[in-house]
């Protein structure tokens, strides 16, 4: 049998908007990771750029908003969440564009990278395991947490990037290897979740 190791898309979805938000300096670290790869070949979706309403009525509004990030989240094979952590979750922001989609989410691999306090936002990851799961997608199980998020950055920086590149060296493989296992499945078999 042979394998396909075309190089696969992956949704980097940055899962802030606040303002004054920190997640762009994680992006911007964890976007060399993906650029460093030949495997990978990333977009980026940004729940600050994506302007989808809280509430789930139709209008020529969300026709629209839909029309800017249904496509690229329909069309890559794998994601990667950045999640911060509010509150002991995930940013609302974040779930409403998870919940204006279904389809592009089943049978594909998310990987999971959180910033925060103390705890790293892996509080958020974990329930975003459950939501992804729901949604019949499959989140690899090693992530990136960046505990104490901002001082471990320097002027955009890490200040030691040498357990967070090899943390994402190893949840970037898992994720290859499930995006293509999980693409080889879509192409063979439609999936009927």
């Amino acid at each position: 049998m042979q394998t396909d190791t075309a190089p696969l898309h992956v949704a980097l979805v940055i899962g802030s908007n606040r303002h004054g938000r920190f997640g762009p300096v994680v992006a911007d670290w964890l976007l060399d990771r993906l650029r460093d790869r030949d495997d990978l070949v990333p977009e980026i979706v940004d729940v600050a750029e994506t302007d989808l309403p809280m509430t789930m009525a139709p209008s020529p509004e969300v026709t629209a908003a839909l029309a800017s990030v249904t496509p690229k989240l329909a069309s890559v094979d794998a994601f990667v969440v950045l999640t911060p952590e509010y509150n002991h979750s995930y940013p609302a922001g974040l779930k409403n564009l998870i919940d204006w989609h279904f389809t592009e989410w089943q049978a594909k691999p998310v990987a999971l990278v959180s910033y925060g306090g103390i705890s790293g936002g892996l509080r958020a990851v974990e329930h975003l395991r459950q939501v992804f799961a729901e949604l019949h997608a499959v989140t690899v199980r090693d992530t990136v947490s960046f505990h104490n998020a901002g001082g471990s950055f320097a002027d955009g920086r890490l200040k030691d990037p040498s357990g967070p590149d090899a943390a994402a060296k190893t949840m970037l493989d898992q994720l290859v290897w499930w995006g293509r296992v999980l693409r080889e499945g879509r192409a063979a078999r439609s999936y009927g979740g």
